[in-house]
This record gives C-alpha cells, structure tokens and sequence, in this order.
C-alpha cells in the first residue's frame, strides 16, 4: 500500500515521525528514571530502541514515500525530534514519572497488604521456634560457663 503524497506533506509526515521517535526516546529515559536497571538492562533498552526507531522510519519511508530516501526526510525527521525535545519533553518525562511513581508506590502497598499475613505467620513461627532455642542456648551457655568457673575454681583449690 504506498500514498502519493506532495513533499509539502511528506514533510510534514516526516516531522511527526520525528516527534514518534523522541517520545519513544523519552519512554525509555522514563522507565530508566521510574525503575533502576542494570547496565545490562540498559543495553537492552538501547538496542530495543534502536530497532524500533529503525522499523519506524523504514515503515515510514516505504509507506509514504515509496521507499526513497531524500534529504529533506531527514531534515524532517531532525526538525521533529528537536522540536519535541524543545518544547514537550520535560513535561512529558515529568507526568509519565510522577504517575509511574504513583502506581509504583500502590503496587507496593498492594504487595505488601498481600504479604502481611504471611509476615505475621512467619513472626508467630519465629515466637514459637526460636525464642525458646534461644533461651535453650543462653541456658546452655550460662551452663558452661557455671562449670568452666568450677572446674577453674577446683584446679586453683588443688594447688
């Protein structure tokens, strides 16, 4: 399916496949701010961008422009990018994060209303099996330490 379309309008396509590339560009830098990943994530994140920013502009290329590539589509595409980092980008980037942030934080409520139970199951275990070792062991210990002061008090009687 190819559109015939005048340069006037494919410029302007192009710029708005320019701010498609810098919003994708800006959903990877929110997920980077809103989780922390490893250099190994990021990577990931990189390559996975790329080839998406590729398959993009080649879908584009083919799409509306028949598959030829002339410079004014990349100016374009330049124009757009710039554009949308200039002026929407820090807005977009602050909302996404602040509301990234927010169900972040009721995930974690909600993982932790879930886990309760079992924190408190896992409490009630430790009050039952392990305070009563460790009285065990302190007892033990208070022994042992009762009978090397007797056996150290009978070594020094027999001198």
């Amino acid at each position: 399916m190819t559109v015939n379309l005048s340069q006037g309008y494919l410029f302007l396509i192009f710029i708005l496949v320019g701010i498609t590339i810098g919003i994708l560009f800006d959903i990877f830098r929110i997920l980077r701010r809103t989780f922390k990943t490893s250099d190994f994530v990021t990577y990931i994140q990189d390559i996975l961008f790329w080839l998406l920013s590729g398959i993009i502009l080649i879908y584009s290329i083919f799409i509306f422009n028949n598959g030829e590539l002339r410079a004014y589509i990349f100016l374009s595409i330049f124009i757009g990018i710039i554009t949308y980092i200039l002026t929407i980008s820090k807005y977009f980037i602050k909302l996404n994060v602040t509301i990234l942030t927010g169900i972040k934080k009721i995930f974690n409520l909600i993982f932790k209303i879930i886990l309760y139970p079992f924190k408190v199951i896992f409490k009630s275990v430790k009050i039952i099996l392990v305070r009563p070792l460790n009285l065990l062991k302190n007892r033990l210990s208070k022994t042992a330490t009762l009978l090397h002061k007797i056996s150290f008090i009978k070594k020094k009687t027999k001198i």
